[in-house]
């Protein structure tokens, strides 16, 4: 027998990232990057991000911790582009000096 976990305030379609149903725009990794860069509680993400309501901010964080290597991937992906994107601009900004 194979258990389905449902998540209350996220959703999570093939090979989309998992986001707040409410916010579509707001994925569950950022959330958690929060959590991670600034060691911040669920209240504490809710009092700097207003938009959030407490209960989909733990649904965000119990999704984490049943997801983490599938999150802690999304967030090193996107590390990786933004890094990519600074070395981009560095080299592009030297060109047209």
């Amino acid at each position: 027998m194979m258990l389905t976990l449902s998540y209350p305030h996220i959703e999570k379609q093939d090979q989309q990232s998992a986001h707040l149903q409410r916010l579509p725009r707001i994925r569950v990794a950022q959330i958690v990057m929060d959590y991670i860069a600034y060691g911040w509680s669920v209240e504490e993400i809710c009092r700097q991000h207003l938009y959030l309501t407490l209960a989909e901010t733990h649904a965000a964080m119990g999704y984490y911790f049943d997801h983490q290597e599938e999150i802690d991937k999304e967030i090193r992906q996107e590390w990786q582009q933004v890094e990519e994107n600074l070395v981009h601009d560095r080299q592009s900004s030297a060109s047209t000096q």
